[in-house]
């Protein structure tokens, strides 16, 4: 607390007011700082599985190792390459052919014609069995008809 300091008129008595202002400062500095703070942590935590979605400019995923397919054709059917599965039977098969190897690449190809739910539901299911790297597959836009 600061304190203004004054002479009486006679002999070397000091008397002591108290400063009735308030020292905003300190105050402005620590909300600056919290205010950076949230601003650089609020985008970081969303959640999701990153995925590539359909039609997009991005370039090709390079790899050195064969990726894992699983597709989904037109009618909601599930194959491992060309393999038919059941949904049931997709975990098993793919922890036997990767050999129980959560780091192999998985693409997840789906028919446009199917509804995302199905699509999604491939992919929670190949997620959920511990599967980190899977990513969707999807046509690549022709730059040519996006200039037209």
């Amino acid at each position: 607390m600061a304190q203004i300091l004054s002479k009486s008129g006679r002999g070397s008595r000091i008397r002591s007011k108290p400063m009735s202002e308030i020292n905003v400062t300190p105050m402005v500095d620590v909300m600056l700082v919290l205010l950076v703070i949230f601003m650089v942590t609020a985008p970081l935590l969303t959640v999701g599985v990153t995925v590539d979605l359909p039609r997009t400019k991005a370039s090709t995923i390079a790899g050195d190792d064969e990726p894992l397919a699983v597709s989904i054709d037109n009618k909601g059917q599930v194959f491992i390459q060309d393999t038919q599965v059941e949904l049931a039977g997709l975990v098993p098969r793919l922890l036997a052919i990767t050999g129980n190897n959560p780091d192999v690449r998985i693409f997840v190809r789906g028919d446009k014609a199917i509804s995302y739910g199905r699509v999604m539901e491939v992919m929670g299911t190949v997620n959920a069995a511990g599967f980190r790297k899977v990513a969707l597959i999807t046509e690549r836009m022709n730059l040519q008809k996006l200039n037209n």
